[in-house]
């Protein structure tokens, strides 16, 4: 049957459900459920924790009679036995009578398993047209699961801060501070929600880094790793980022032939330590600590390195309504992907431009999530 517009509706409440515990359900995709019978909202979930029930099931849960309902859901159902039962067996014993998707689930034990266990069993299933605003809005909140899954490694979102005339910093290297402190703010709220925060070791040793989420300089409730690429494993020992080991792990990248001593100096101040060094050799790093999301805070080289091995998937740039106007101060990318020709530039797949405090927040991304 073809969507309404009381659908549409329901299904973005569904969204809003699921980006409200985005980066608490890791490594599980976070996903909204919404049931309806006769046009009154019955009840609602969304996916808990690590270990916990899944939204379908938390929504089930809070229904006293589910039968005939209709699920809005943001991701095709499990079908698989994990730590919790499959979700399209439980919409399918509650009397479900109807479905409907914003995005299936690409991952190899589900993909397509959920729809079909629904249909076999009478259920009316209807899922978005990939190109519809909310399927690519969900798929986009499960990016890093998504990406995850598809590529083997997680999803990198590059932040900078740049005036308007596109410099990070001036030519001395001062870049403190070009954006707002709303927008500083929000950077903050993004970490907590992050597997990991990357920088390079000039940014580190510049800036002399914490990385941790911070609400007015207190300490957020979740942290993300602290990753650092750092070939000769220079980070001071001295410095905020290893005095700050307490309030959340710190990994440093570091080439094959680091100083050993010099590692084993910071292994012992808590910091751990590993061999990678170029994008993908850091990636893959991450990815096996669990990481499926990246807020990459690097500098120009760094970045320049990482958009030219084509693991950006999407930029936050913060713009400030000031003018560096010195040529010789530094961009966002320090080379990496040079075309001779515009009709060669990376284009953007999609971009959204919003307001934080007095800065303009460009949300760019590379690359949809498939």
């Amino acid at each position: 049957m073809g969507l309404t517009d009381a659908d549409l509706v329901h299904l973005a409440r569904a969204l809003t459900l699921a980006r409200s515990v985005r980066g608490m359900t890791t490594p599980n995709p976070n996903v909204g459920c919404v049931l309806v019978r006769d046009g009154r909202v019955l009840a609602e979930g969304a996916t808990r924790p690590e270990g916990g029930p899944h939204a379908e099931a938390v929504a089930l849960a809070a229904c006293a009679d589910p039968a005939g309902a209709t699920a809005y859901v943001t991701l095709e159902p499990c079908a698989h036995h994990g730590r919790t039962p499959p979700c399209a067996d439980a919409l399918v014993a509650a009397g479900v009578r109807r479905v409907v998707v914003a995005s299936g689930d690409p991952a190899p034990w589900v993909n397509g398993g959920g729809l079909e266990r629904l249909r076999l069993a009478g259920i009316v299933v209807d899922v978005l047209a990939l190109e519809h605003p909310l399927a690519i809005a969900a798929r986009q909140g499960n990016a890093p699961f998504r990406t995850s899954i598809l590529l083997g490694r997680p999803h990198v979102t590059y932040k900078a801060a740049m005036s308007l005339d596109g410099r990070t910093a001036t030519a001395s290297g001062d870049s403190q501070w070009i954006s707002s402190p709303a927008s500083r703010q929000l950077v903050h709220r993004w970490r907590a929600e992050m597997g990991a925060v990357l920088v390079g070791v000039g940014t580190a040793i510049a800036d002399d880094v914490t990385l941790t989420a911070r609400d007015r300089d207190q300490p957020l409730a979740r942290q993300p790793l602290r990753a650092v690429v750092d070939r000769d494993a220079r980070v001071p020992l001295d410095g905020r980022l290893v005095r700050s080991v307490a309030q959340g792990p710190v990994l440093l990248l570091v080439g094959e032939r680091a100083d050993v001593a010099r590692r084993g100096l910071l292994e012992r101040a808590g910091v751990e330590t590993a061999v990678a060094v170029s994008p993908q050799e850091v990636l893959v790093a991450l990815a096996a600590r669990g990481v499926q999301d990246v807020l990459f805070e690097g500098g120009a080289r760094l970045a320049g390195m990482m958009l030219a091995a084509a693991v950006i998937d999407r930029l936050a740039l913060f713009i400030a309504p000031l003018i560096v106007g010195d040529p010789s101060a530094p961009g966002i990318f320090g080379g990496g992907v040079t075309p001779a020709r515009v009709a060669d530039a990376i284009a953007a797949a999609g971009l959204e431009a919003t307001s934080s405090g007095p800065d303009i927040l460009l949300d760019a991304w590379i690359t949809i999530p498939a």
